[in-house]
């Protein structure tokens, strides 16, 4: 492909990395800060589910036949091994370990992330005991070094999960405190295995998050005390926007799957956080949050929403594009640093029976990429910025290879031109009291580098 149809795409390369190692006095710092960096999801995500089986209308895909415009790839599923709902497994099912693990390293080099999805609508996951919990972790761990996934996905589904006391910051219930504690776990053994932190993402259905709002107890915000626990963890949050019923916005309106006003009023709850019967749910920031919808109209029961009503939510959200609907935003300006879109399922999006072959990854690049002209081609040898995400300044790491001084444009999420900056030296600083919160690109000539203001 080319450059410009990586857009808003991030490459990592050890070759990219290196050169900084020449910049002695401040060395040490980029060389933390670029570690954390690669294990971090690619921002805005466009996440798809993988099927790891044939099905005839919507047939296995080779992992390295996927449109490159996916970033994050969810396989889907590790499950428990018959007779458990707790000893976890995964095998390939229409290629050998071998060429799945290759396959997967072929993407990995290009920069995209792959995870291994826990559970799905089939195979309920449930650690009744410390014994199930451990047993768990045990092979949860064994299947993420084996083929070497960038992280786990919790997918829980049916009886999985189910609140019967507590409250959302001190639950009671042996499930969902042993998953806390498993999650916890595998995270601490990647880290000490690996030295860079595993990535985690969480798609559960809307009655365990925002159903949290009507009732807490049963599946209703059975999810909030595990999301709430792991909030500094979580990667990306991309609640199942599609077979739901109805649910409460926290503006206390009732809003239904499929249209603008949903995505809306489902996306900002979970960013700003509400108030249930079992307590006080804070929230995640909006980078942390991705829309989450079908590919296309067979592949969920309900709650496909048609590309032209998913850009309008997304535009208003991000504050780029006006209200598409009754629901109003509570934030003016909307949150630009919206971590992304997810959907099911990347094989659903391949086929072009219900809709356009990779409609939804195209209506993705037409939201987050397209729409702005800029080509992000990140390269660590010619420039960096940190802190990331950044409050009051931001500081700009330039390498020899780029001429000083240099004139830096400063682009917002929209791609609109903020301001330009003079930088004269290899260490600079950069106010950012004027900028309001979001997502910003600093270019220098053709490279670029993303940052956050909080």
């Amino acid at each position: 492909m080319s450059r410009i149809s990586y857009m808003f795409s991030i490459t990592n390369s050890k070759s990219q990395i290196a050169p900084l190692t020449k910049l002695i006095c401040i060395a040490c710092v980029f060389l933390i800060a670029c570690s954390i960096s690669m294990a971090q999801l690619p921002q805005p995500a466009l996440v798809g589910y993988w099927h790891n089986w044939d099905d005839g209308n919507a047939p296995y895909l080779n992992l390295t036949a996927i449109d490159s415009r996916y970033n994050v790839i969810d396989v889907s599923f590790a499950v428990p091994q018959t007779g458990t709902d707790y000893k976890m497994e995964f095998v390939p099912d229409q290629v050998s370990q071998a060429v799945f693990i290759s396959q997967m390293q072929t993407l990995q080099s290009q920069g995209k992330k792959i995870l291994i999805s826990i559970g799905g609508a089939t195979a309920p996951v449930s650690l009744d005991n410390i014994t199930e919990r451990d047993t768990f972790i045990a092979t949860m761990n064994s299947i993420i070094n084996t083929y070497g996934f960038d992280g786990i996905d919790i997918d829980l589904e049916g009886s999985s999960l189910s609140v019967s006391g507590g409250t959302i910051t001190a639950p009671a219930d042996a499930k969902i405190i042993h998953l806390i504690e498993a999650i916890q776990q595998i995270k601490s053994d990647y880290f000490a295995s690996h030295n860079k932190p595993l990535l985690l993402t969480m798609a559960p259905e809307t009655a365990f998050v925002q159903g949290g709002m009507s009732a807490y107890g049963g599946i209703w915000g059975a999810y909030l005390p595990v999301i709430e626990a792991l909030k500094d963890s979580i990667d990306l949050l991309h609640v199942q926007l599609y077979n739901s019923g109805s649910m409460y916005g926290i503006d206390g309106g009732i809003y239904t799957q499929g249209t603008a006003d949903f995505i809306v009023a489902m996306t900002e709850a979970v960013i700003q956080g509400f108030t249930t019967s079992g307590g006080n749910f804070s929230g995640l920031p909006a980078n942390k949050v991705a829309i989450g919808l079908p590919a296309c109209v067979n592949a969920a029961g309900g709650g496909f929403t048609d590309t032209a009503t998913v850009s309008a939510a997304i535009k208003y959200l991000m504050g780029t594009g006006p209200q598409p609907g009754s629901y109003q935003l509570v934030q003016n300006g909307g949150y630009p640093s919206l971590g992304g879109m997810m959907t099911w399922s990347i094989n659903w999006d391949a086929v072009n029976t219900c809709g356009p072959a990779y409609g939804y990854a195209s209506n993705y690049e037409s939201i987050f990429g397209t729409t702005t002209g800029i080509e992000y081609v990140a390269d660590a040898e010619y420039f960096k910025v940190f802190p990331n995400p950044a409050n009051e300044i931001l500081q700009i790491l330039t390498a020899n290879k780029l001429a000083l001084p240099q004139q830096m444009q400063l682009f917002d999420a929209t791609g609109r031109l903020i301001k330009t900056i003079e930088c004269s030296e290899q260490h600079s600083f950069f106010s950012l009291q004027n900028l309001e919160p979001g997502m910003y690109f600093l270019r220098a000539g053709q490279f670029m580098q993303k940052f956050i203001r909080k």
